[in-house]
């Protein structure tokens, strides 16, 4: 018995010690949570066209007008980096890749990098170009001390960090190649009483810096090195801020870029907000959306809530929208339409476009 509990202590402590040293260079360690569901359409997406695969709609575009539109105009608080075929560019607190390949040949290997860090993958549209992750739990922010590093190897499911994440990755299509966007949510566990007995599910604020160290990963796996890849996810840029007003009678969000860089913010807003985009036409300005207007009357429990992006449970009627990015020179709008085409002005389009400014801010 002795020795039992001698072995069991310098297991312990070289576990701990072990710990500590994988915490000092990697501040990221996720564990997904449970196993590979098949990646099978939603019923609802199954409807899609698979002609356009992560087209650019409108016909032809030239690789001069679009370079012209993605220069970087004066006093716009975008940041651009770029090393070989691949760039990171920055607009407020959101980032994005830019790579000169086609989505064709980023797939799998994108695919690929969520599997490599510790993901399952519970959507694949390649017909859209997005993949989500499954919940998973960074095991880097548990406790690394001595019981933990000797129980934790053993029950390893006894340590919960109380919060779990998930990413929604999207590939577009531009005349050049391919832009990457990383969106993430997140959900905390938190006690719902007061004698702390019982714990309930909420969502967390979104993490652009966790979102901006995948997407730095992401370039490492596309052939950046790691120096190369923390230098230019570090390039700053100022806060960009956007209001709501009311245009018509209708709730507007306005935002002082022009359309290419008030497109790509929006997008990801929707992905990181929890809307589900089924379809887009850049062309027009267009993101063609679902949405669970909340139920103050219904508390959804733990797997309601995270199920997966914008989707609730089997009680809840997703509406769909349009949601309109229109360019005015070197400012934009975004506003919301019905599923007809016909501008919203309901409670449903203040509260969307009030998601989409707060995430723009």
């Amino acid at each position: 018995m002795k020795n039992f509990f001698t072995r069991f202590a310098l297991l312990a402590l070289v576990a701990s010690l072990a710990a500590c040293s994988v915490l000092e260079s990697d501040k990221i360690d996720y564990k997904s949570a449970g196993k590979a569901p098949s990646l099978s359409v939603p019923p609802d997406l199954s409807q899609l066209s698979r002609e356009n695969r992560y087209a650019v709609p409108g016909g032809a575009v030239s690789a001069n007008s679009y370079q012209t539109g993605m220069a970087n105009a004066p006093g716009l608080p975008t940041s651009v980096n770029a090393i070989g075929d691949v760039r990171m560019e920055r607009s407020g607190t959101q980032r994005w890749i830019v790579v000169n390949r086609t989505p064709e040949q980023l797939w799998d290997p994108v695919k690929d990098f969520w599997q490599e860090s510790g993901f399952l993958l519970t959507t694949e549209q390649r017909n859209v170009g997005i993949m989500e992750t499954d919940w998973a739990e960074n095991r880097a922010k548990l406790p690394q001390d001595i019981i933990r590093g000797a129980l934790g190897k053993l029950v390893d499911s006894v340590y919960s960090t109380g919060e779990l994440d998930r990413f929604r990755t999207r590939l577009e299509r531009t005349p050049t190649g391919t832009e990457i966007f990383v969106a993430h949510r997140g959900m905390v566990e938190v006690y719902n009483n007061q004698r702390q007995d019982q714990t309930v599910w909420q969502t967390r604020p979104v993490d652009p810096e966790l979102e901006t160290e995948f997407l730095r990963r992401l370039m490492v796996k596309l052939g950046v090195t790691q120096e190369q890849s923390k230098l230019l996810a570090a390039t700053a840029a100022p806060a960009q801020t956007a209001r709501i007003v009311s245009v018509a009678g209708q709730p507007t969000v306005q935002i002082n870029e022009g359309f290419e860089r008030a497109w790509r913010r929006v997008g990801l807003a929707l992905d990181r907000t929890g809307f589900t985009v089924e379809d887009r036409d850049r062309s027009a300005g267009i993101y063609f959306v679902r949405y669970v207007p909340p139920n103050a009357n219904k508390e959804p429990g733990f797997f309601a809530k995270i199920i997966t992006f914008g989707q609730a449970g089997k009680a809840d009627a997703p509406l769909k929208f349009r949601i309109l990015v229109k360019g005015q020179g070197e400012a934009s709008t975004v506003s919301v339409m019905n599923d007809a085409g016909a501008p919203e002005t309901s409670a449903n389009a203040q509260r969307i476009v009030q998601v989409i400014a707060d995430d723009l801010k």
